[in-house]
């Protein structure tokens, strides 16, 4: 993809229509565009989830309880939820170039205060989930206005492949990277990214905001989203998805050093899991952003994120590196999608700005119960396999109440 040719942004504002792919009526390129603008995407996205992935390999060697990881473990999708609104805040106030800037600074500080100690573990860890969910909600807005329809796809592609990308490292360096100097040391290398993310979206500011649209071309006066059922399938099937990735995400680790496997080992094939999040996180919005009906999409990442996880129950110790390979791809297929979900639902930038908010603003509250469920059930009944069972579970309940989300109405 040429990036100069990629880069584009409306100069009138979208007409809501019925099919929500349909590009502005022109485009113009922005001075801050071309390469500066999808390296800083890159940078952007390549840092959105590290600081979350390095829990569950850290975890077994640090020594952390049951109660540690799962605190650990529920404030990131807690504060994305709770903080989720303030993304489309930040998009009314500055836009999205500016605000994904300042989210990136905001990490930066973040990722520093988590090496200072537990009590800094924890205020870091929530003010880095709360930088990440102002990006998480900017994110879609930002590429249906910046790139080509067309590219809508391969864009949020990228996205999840260098977000997964970037976690897969640095959950695999996190083990060694402690074992040889020290827990501290390993917490420090998510600050890399969060550095490199501010670096790369500062050009962005050179963008000059759009002016507010008079009154007399602004969308037509639509229900708030929460009374639509669209909305609220949007929100389901990013609930579950997003539980089943934070729970999964806290626990594997653990799982397989009990089923038998070294820390580093385990550490590792969490690795393969991040690493599929990050192949399935491409391949799943770029094939699913071309078509009008994404059900198949859906239903796909849920089988094989079920397929993962009854492999986990049956074989945790021969099959790891297979079972997390699988799993992952699953899971970075169900969280890229969500974001092709947004732009195709969406009848313009505010819609899909609207649907973005509200389905991970409920969505992030929904899988904070994740981990801490995994957590009980396993307290309860001594065994791994009935939090999998139920995970599964989930799964299928959620393939159904998602399939609004799927595709536009006839």
């Amino acid at each position: 993809m040429p990036p100069t040719t990629a880069a584009t942004v409306s100069t009138t504002p979208p007409t809501p229509t019925s099919t929500p792919t349909s590009a502005p009526p022109s485009h113009r390129t922005v001075p801050a565009s071309g390469a500066l603008l999808v390296l800083g995407f890159v940078l952007v996205s390549l840092n959105s989830r590290v600081a979350f992935g390095q829990i569950g390999p850290l975890a077994p060697v640090a020594g952390w309880g049951a109660g540690t990881v799962t605190v650990l473990a529920l404030i990131p999708p807690l504060c994305m939820g709770l903080f989720a609104p303030l993304g489309a805040l930040a998009r009314r106030r500055i836009g999205e170039e500016r605000g994904l800037f300042w989210a990136s600074v905001l990490l930066v500080g973040g990722a520093v205060l988590r090496t200072a100690g537990m009590p800094g573990l924890y205020a870091g860890t929530a003010l880095v989930a709360a930088s990440v969910a102002v990006v998480n909600v900017l994110i879609p807005v930002f590429v249906r206005k910046r790139f080509a329809p067309r590219r809508i796809g391969t864009m949020m592609g990228v996205y999840a492949l260098s977000m997964g990308g970037g976690s897969a490292l640095v959950a695999a360096l996190v083990a060694p990277v402690a074992s040889a100097w020290s827990r501290e040391a390993a917490i420090a290398l998510a600050v890399v990214p969060a550095v490199l993310a501010a670096a790369g979206t500062a050009p962005q500011l050179r963008v000059a905001r759009p002016a507010p649209a008079p009154a007399a071309t602004a969308p037509a006066a639509r229900r708030p989203v929460a009374r639509t059922a669209l909305a609220w399938s949007l929100t389901a099937y990013f609930g579950i998805q997003t539980l089943v990735f934070y729970a999964t995400l806290a626990w594997f680790p653990t799982i397989l050093v009990d089923a038998g496997l070294s820390r580093t080992t385990a550490g590792t094939d969490q690795a393969v899991l991040i690493l599929g999040v990050a192949v399935g996180g491409f391949l799943a919005p770029t094939l699913a952003a071309a078509r009008r009906d994404q059900r198949p999409h859906i239903l796909g990442v849920v089988v094989v994120c079920a397929l993962g996880l009854i492999g986990v129950l049956l074989a945790p110790a021969a099959g790891a590196p297979v079972w997390a390979g699988i799993l992952g791809i699953g899971m970075g297929g169900g969280q890229a999608l969500a974001g092709v979900l947004f732009t195709r639902r969406g009848a313009d930038q505010d819609h899909v700005a609207a649907l973005s908010t509200m389905a991970q603003g409920v969505g992030y509250l929904i899988s904070a119960l994740g981990p801490a469920l995994v957590a009980l059930l396993h307290s309860g009944t001594g065994s791994w396999d009935v939090p999998l069972l139920a995970l599964v579970g989930l799964l299928l309940v959620g393939a159904v109440l998602s399939l609004r989300a799927g595709h536009d109405r006839a």
